[in-house]
C-alpha cells in the first residue's frame, strides 16, 4: 500500500509523507479540529513524528493517509486505519479534515474511497469507528457513507481530562454499496 494511491473523482488518497508535517501541524491544532482528536500535535516535530509512526509492516498501527485535491495536489486533510492482530479481517477508520475544508463532501468521499479500497482490494470484512456524540457532522458523514450506529457507550471513555461517551458505526462488506462511493 505505502506506494499505491486511491483515487475518487476529486481526490487522491495516499500515504503522508514527511514534507507534509506543517501542513498536518497547522490543521490538527487548530481547537476546532483536535476538540475530537487524541492525536494534538505541540509542534511540526510532532507532526512529523506522527507521519513516521505510521509503519505499513505493521497491521496493528494507524496508517495515514493523505487526503489531496486531485486538482492542486493541496492537502486538506488525512484518514487513517489499522487492523488488528486479533481480528485482522476488521478495520478501524478515523478521518480529519482542515477546517476550510469542511462542509464539501471531502471526509465523505475520502472514507467512501478508503472502503472500497478495504472491502475490495484488501478484503476486509467489517469496519468500524468510534466518534464523540457530540461530533454531530462526523455522525452524519458515517451514515452518508453507509454505516451504522451499532452502539452509544456511556461515559465510556477517559478523554482529555473527563469521561466521554462512545458511539460506535460499522459497516459489513456485504452491505457496502460501492454506489455509494
Amino acid at each position: 500500500m505505502p506506494e499505491a494511491s486511491i483515487l475518487t473523482s476529486r481526490l487522491i488518497l495516499r500515504p503522508l509523507l514527511e514534507d507534509d508535517a506543517s501542513r498536518l501541524f497547522e490543521y490538527r491544532s487548530d481547537p476546532s479540529v483536535r476538540r475530537y482528536q487524541s492525536f494534538e500535535p505541540q509542534s511540526v516535530e510532532d507532526a512529523r513524528r506522527f507521519i513516521e509512526a505510521g509503519s505499513w509492516e505493521h497491521s496493528d498501527v494507524w496508517h495515514q493517509l493523505g487526503i489531496r485535491v486531485r486538482s492542486s495536489g493541496a492537502l486538506v486533510g488525512d484518514l487513517g486505519f489499522r487492523f488488528s492482530g486479533e481480528q485482522p479481517h476488521q478495520a478501524e477508520i478515523g478521518v480529519t479534515v482542515a477546517p476550510e475544508h469542511q462542509g464539501q463532501g471531502i471526509a465523505t468521499e475520502a472514507l467512501a474511497g478508503l472502503l472500497a479500497h478495504l472491502f475490495g482490494s484488501l478484503g476486509t470484512h467489517r469496519v468500524f469507528a468510534s466518534v464523540d456524540p457530540r461530533n454531530g457532522p462526523s455522525m452524519a458523514m458515517l451514515q452518508r457513507v453507509g454505516m451504522r450506529q451499532e452502539g452509544h457507550f456511556r461515559q465510556s471513555l477517559w478523554f482529555k481530562g473527563g469521561w466521554a461517551d462512545d458511539v460506535v458505526f460499522a459497516i459489513l462488506s456485504s452491505e457496502w454499496e460501492p454506489a455509494t462511493a
